[in-house]
C-alpha cells in the first residue's frame, strides 16, 4: 500500500498549476513553430511570429502566456493500492483546490471562477473541474489543464443517429471549426469525444486533449480531418493561411445501439497542459 500525504499532493498541484501556465509543453511549442515553418498567408505568418515572441518572454520572465489563466480541468488517476492520508481536508478535491488556490496565489494567475448564475468571484481559481481514473496497483498520476474559455465558448456536443457514421461525425466535426472561425484563436488543438452517453462524449473530448502529439488508434482518420480543417483556410488569427489546427485526437467509448453521441472540444493555440506522479 503507497501512503501519500495531503501537503505533498498540495505542493505539485500548485508547482505545476503555475508552472503550465508560464511555460508550454515542447510538444504543443513545437507544433507552432512547425505552423510558423510551414504557413504561407503574410499576415498569418507574423501573427505565429508573436505567439512564439510571446512563449519566449513568458518563459523568460515568469509570467503568464495569457491573461485567461483558465478554468483547471484536472484527471486524476489513483490506484487501488493507494491510500490518501487526508489530514485536516474532507477529501482528495478539497486538498487538490488548496493546491490549484496556493499556485494562484504565488504564480499570480488571474481569478477567473465565478458562480454561473450570480456570477460572484470565488477568489480562488476553484473549485477545479475533477475527473477520476481508477487503475491497478500503485499509481497516482495527476494531469492538469488550464482551459481558456475563448476557445471552450466555441466547443460543441450533438446527439447524431448512429446511421450518420463517420461521415456525418466528420462534418458535425468541420462544421463545428467553421462556426468557430477566428474566435477561438487559432491555431488550435480540437478534441473528439465519440459514444457513451451525452455527458461520457463531453468528458471524452477533453480527456482527448491530453493526447496532443501522441500516435492514437485513429490516427489516419485524424490526419484526414486535420487535412479537411486546414483546407478552410481559417489560418492563424483567423486571418487566412494554411494552417488551422496544429493536433486533433479521437477518443471513443461504447454507446447505445440507438446512439452516436459526438463532442467536439476546442483549444487555443495555448494548450497548457502538464502532469506529475507521486
Amino acid at each position: 500500500m503507497k501512503n501519500i500525504y495531503s501537503e505533498r499532493i498540495i505542493e505539485k498541484v500548485s508547482e505545476k498549476i503555475v508552472e503550465i501556465n508560464y511555460q508550454l509543453p515542447e510538444e504543443v511549442e513545437n507544433k507552432i513553430v512547425e505552423a510558423y515553418h510551414k504557413e504561407k498567408e503574410k499576415y498569418s505568418k507574423k501573427y505565429l511570429k508573436i505567439i512564439l515572441e510571446n512563449i519566449k518572454i513568458a518563459k523568460k520572465n515568469k509570467i503568464p502566456i495569457c491573461q485567461d489563466t483558465g478554468l483547471p480541468i484536472v484527471f486524476v488517476e489513483i490506484g487501488t493500492n493507494v491510500r490518501i492520508e487526508f489530514g485536516k481536508y474532507k477529501n482528495l478535491d478539497e486538498i487538490i483546490n488548496k493546491g490549484i488556490e496556493e499556485g494562484s496565489k504565488k504564480g499570480y494567475l488571474r481569478s477567473s471562477i465565478v458562480t454561473p448564475i450570480d456570477r460572484v468571484n470565488t477568489k480562488t481559481n476553484t473549485p477545479a473541474v475533477i475527473h477520476y481514473f481508477l487503475t491497478e496497483g500503485d499509481k497516482f498520476k495527476i494531469t492538469i489543464i488550464s482551459k481558456g474559455f475563448g476557445s471552450e465558448n466555441t466547443s460543441r456536443i450533438k446527439m447524431l443517429n448512429p446511421s450518420d457514421g463517420r461521415k456525418g461525425i466528420e462534418e458535425f466535426i468541420i462544421e463545428t471549426i467553421k462556426m468557430a472561425g477566428g474566435l477561438p484563436c487559432p491555431p488550435i488543438f480540437v478534441g473528439v469525444g465519440i459514444g457513451g452517453s451525452f455527458e461520457k462524449s463531453a468528458i471524452l473530448s477533453k480527456y482527448a486533449l491530453t493526447k496532443i502529439g501522441q500516435k492514437t488508434d485513429y490516427y489516419k482518420w485524424e490526419n484526414k480531418i486535420i487535412k479537411r480543417i486546414n483546407d478552410l483556410r481559417i489560418g492563424p488569427g483567423g486571418f487566412g493561411g494554411n494552417i488551422t489546427v496544429l493536433d486533433l485526437k479521437i477518443e471513443t467509448f461504447p454507446t447505445h445501439i440507438a446512439g452516436l453521441p459526438v463532442s467536439v472540444n476546442i483549444c487555443c493555440w495555448a494548450h497548457r497542459i502538464g502532469s506529475f506522479e507521486i
